[in-house]
């Protein structure tokens, strides 16, 4: 097994034609191949999204374990991605495809290990898109209460998130190289975004929190209800491992990627550690800024990054650091759009989504799947929902994400394990280092996914209850009526190349 872009040693694997390589794969090339490697890790990148993720949940994290628990679960939480990441970008280095995880998995495993790893992918994105967009609406009632003194209800809020997805529909609607460019912007938006927000924390205020008020002891707070260090502690995780997800967008761009065999691996890798790094910068920064927590949680905006940037830097500076974060917020919403729409043209490709002769429609104008990408913010419009009902429903939706999105990485790379030899690597590979890291993958993921079933406040009421297990459960028991009627029509091709295939193809072009 070769090393190619593991090991410091080897000589990097030729470039291989990625239209042929579809084609062995089962897919005849309809989308446009217009993303390069830099816009691949990029979009991951986005989606990940520091500024959004470890913004939106701050105030979680404030409740359940505080700083401390923030920073080293961010720290700890990180590695293990990081090796997630890593075995999962060898299975995509072999099978480049728009439906990544479940046509891995399909690969390998067979059709019903690819037919609940889609139907997890998909519940998992839908959430991602549901979650992010509305924290962004959260974020700009904040920036609209500081600037007008607007009051943002639930109604308020509910009515900017539509708005917002409403925009991430129209976007994607181009094609493919618009979407790149923004998400390039991305980057240097985050990066810059992140150097701004800790250096105006850094400089301007004249007081800062201890470094034992943030890593030790005195940075220990538990809100929760529940009385075990042990229990808030693991719970606390969430705004991490919330955070650390979404990389498999670079997965489902590999079709409009060139060079995907080892880019849409590379990108993976690379938005995981290059997040890691900046997301602890900021969350650092943040923490030590903090000038009264009970007022931090209590803050009047709903948002409690905001009420550190009021108290650290005034209304003024605020405001202009709340804008640097919604618009960041809106790039990762902007690229979850295109992940998940992908995912949804894939899968219809294959039949396994009701109505799927309309979800895998392609434009000829712009090689874009407008009818996915509509059906995308649709569903995330329904999975916000009880956000109106209820004030503990945004944790849900991101906890939804988590669970929905974690299992179905760790599928096809333990198909990949169990596979052994029969499996044909990529040019990406992890060479002797695949079973090590592939099982600790597993496990990670085995663990957190229990983890974000349980309860996060006690006690356990209607209105405090975690329903992400609930909705988990409603999928599965969807995705396995609907296997009983589509599993005649559903799968994915060996070859390419039939006259059918061939008209098929054809007939989705619009």
């Amino acid at each position: 097994m070769s090393r190619t872009t593991w090991s410091s040693s080897s000589v990097p694997a030729p470039r291989q034609d990625e239209e042929e390589r579809l084609r062995e794969l089962g897919y005849q090339p309809v989308l446009a191949r217009r993303m390069g490697g830099f816009g691949n890790f990029a979009i991951s990148f986005s989606v990940i999204s520091i500024l959004s993720g470890c913004m939106t949940l701050y105030g979680f994290g404030l409740l359940t374990g505080g700083p401390a628990v923030m920073l080293w679960g961010w720290a700890g939480v990180g590695l293990f991605v990081l090796c997630v990441g890593l075995a999962l970008a060898e299975v995509t280095s072999a099978y480049p495809t728009s439906g990544a995880l479940y046509y891995m998995a399909d690969r390998l495993g067979g059709r019903r290990w690819g037919w609940y790893t889609g139907w997890l992918n998909l519940l998992g994105l839908l959430g991602a898109i549901a979650g992010i967009d509305y924290g962004a609406a959260l974020f700009t009632g904040a920036f609209l209460n500081l600037r007008f003194g607007f009051t943002p209800t639930p109604e308020k809020t509910f009515l900017i998130f539509l708005c917002i997805l409403l925009l991430h529909a129209v976007l994607n609607l181009f094609n493919v190289r618009l979407v790149s460019l923004l998400n390039s912007v991305s980057v240097w938006w985050h990066l810059v975004g992140v150097t701004v927000i800790v250096g105006a924390l850094v400089i301007v205020p004249d007081h800062h929190r201890s470094v034992s008020d943030v890593f030790g002891s005195g940075g220990y707070f538990n809100g929760t209800g529940w009385d075990n260090p042990l229990y808030v502690t693991a719970i606390g995780l969430l705004l991490a491992q919330y955070t650390f997800s979404g990389y498999d967008a670079s997965a489902h761009l590999s079709e409009e990627t060139s060079n995907a065999s080892v880019s849409a691996a590379r990108g993976i890798v690379r938005a995981i550690w290059a997040s890691w790094i900046a997301g602890f910068v900021l969350l650092t920064g943040l923490s030590f800024a903090i000038q009264d927590y009970a007022g931090t949680l209590g803050t009047g905006t709903g948002v409690p990054p905001a009420q550190i940037m009021i108290d650290a830097l005034g209304e003024s500076g605020a405001t202009a650091l709340l804008l640097i974060v919604i618009v960041a917020q809106l790039f990762c919403g902007n690229a979850e759009t295109a992940a998940a729409s992908r995912m949804v043209f894939a899968f219809s490709r294959d039949n396994a989504l009701p109505g799927s002769a309309v979800w895998r429609k392609v434009s000829s104008r712009t090689q874009v799947p407008v009818p996915a990408v509509w059906l995308s913010v649709g569903l995330a419009a329904v999975i916000a929902l009880p956000s109106l009902y209820s004030a503990t429903a945004y944790t849900a939706v991101t906890a939804i994400n988590v669970i929905g999105i974690t299992p179905a990485y760790a599928i096809p790379i333990f198909l990949r394990l169990r596979a052994g030899d029969r499996f044909q690597p990529g040019p990406w590979n992890l060479g002797r280092w695949s079973r090590p890291i592939g099982w600790i993958a597993v496990l990670w993921v085995a663990f957190v996914t229990v983890l974000f079933c349980l309860p996060q406040v006690s006690p356990v009421t209607a209105s405090t209850m975690n329903y992400a297990s609930i909705a988990l459960a409603v999928v599965l028991l969807l995705a396995t009526v609907w296997w009983f009627v589509a599993r005649r029509s559903y799968s994915t091709p060996q070859a390419y190349g039939s006259d059918r295939e061939q008209a098929e193809v054809a007939e989705n072009i619009v």
